[in-house]
């Protein structure tokens, strides 16, 4: 039975500390995501060149992507400190404003799950973005007055999977919104093979892409199966990653061809088989597999749609050729996935 959430984007538990090791520190070292890259570079080379704090970007995209490894380097491209937070983490007022007030000149301060700031706490961040102050109230009743603390000019990196649930105000605060997408197989192969020469793992071409192509476009789901596919390579064939131990490992762990999930499955299977192909509404398919919509629309579809899976259309979400083929709907087959 598949070992639950191996091909989950989300990072488990204890795999931040594996994952930091293998993240690269400069920004030419950034597997994909070219047009990403060359605005990145440019801005940071601009505000280096003028000594300036470089604008608040704001990083959107599915989980698993790399937005909190180009936040690592964005501050190790413009040579500054970096620290870093998350949404949950933040509270109340005083947890940011403590933060804030010990912010250095054109450091970076790294947000994530910038989404699931709480109301109180995102409006202290518009002026503390936008103004680079941070008000504090002292004292309480009529009493109480405002208090200015100015900050030094800084900058905000905040990362989100879900920019729909991220304000207006909020968003418009940010100078460089970018979105990173799912990665492609020569992408994937090269990241594989990378990380597997930083874990000193012996692998080959062909066992680099069967990894890679079975690693949902995400680089952690890639990092995570070649762990598992090194433990079995060195088990069972002394240490060396071919074609065939990639794919007796990840069939051994029955992890789909495509990197599909069970969730993945169900989405496919109910527009095929239940709805005929579609089209059908977004919340038709989230009332039927018992998920959110806006997980399916942020998590699921974006890579389903990259196979060629799935079409968004005015009219709801349509299975294409490909799907009836691959699930084996069409004739009755049985499913080639799992």
């Amino acid at each position: 039975m598949r070992e639950k959430g191996i091909v989950s984007p989300a990072a488990q538990e204890g795999e931040r500390l594996f994952e930091a090791t293998l993240r690269p520190q400069q920004l030419e070292d950034f597997t994909g995501q070219p047009k990403l890259k060359e605005i990145l570079s440019i801005a940071i080379q601009a505000a280096r060149e003028r000594g300036e704090a470089l604008d608040h970007v704001l990083l959107h995209g599915p989980p698993g992507l790399g937005k909190t490894t180009l936040a690592t380097i964005i501050a190790q491209e413009l040579g500054v400190e970096f620290d870093q937070t998350s949404g949950p983490i933040l509270q109340k007022k005083l947890d940011l404003t403590g933060i804030l007030s010990n912010v250095r000149p054109r450091q970076v301060f790294f947000v994530d799950e910038v989404h699931r700031l709480l109301p109180d706490v995102e409006e202290m961040m518009y002026s503390a973005l936008e103004d680079f102050r941070v008000d504090i109230v002292i004292g309480a009743g009529p009493g109480a007055r405002t208090h200015t603390l100015p900050i030094p000019r800084f900058t905000a990196v905040a990362a989100t999977t879900r920019q729909g649930l991220v304000s207006a105000p909020l968003r418009g605060r940010f100078g460089l919104v970018l979105r990173l997408n799912h990665y492609d197989e020569a992408e994937m192969t090269r990241i594989v093979t990378r990380s597997a020469a930083l874990l000193k793992v012996e692998i080959e071409q062909e066992g680099a892409s069967e990894i890679a192509r079975r690693s949902r476009g995400t680089p952690r789901i890639a990092n995570r199966l070649l762990r598992r596919v090194r433990d079995y390579a060195q088990v069972r064939a002394k240490g060396h990653i071919t074609l065939e131990v990639a794919q007796g490992a990840l069939d051994l762990l029955e992890v789909d061809r495509y990197g599909l999930d069970e969730t993945d499955q169900k989405i496919m299977l109910t527009v095929l088989e239940k709805y005929k192909g579609g089209p059908v509404g977004l919340n038709t398919i989230a009332a039927s597999i018992d998920e959110t919509p806006d997980t399916i629309e942020e998590v699921y579809e974006p890579y389903l749609i990259q196979l060629g899976f799935l079409d968004r259309t005015p009219r709801g979400r349509v299975a294409t050729p490909r799907a009836y083929q691959y699930f084996g709907v069409a004739t009755g087959q049985t499913p080639l996935f799992g």
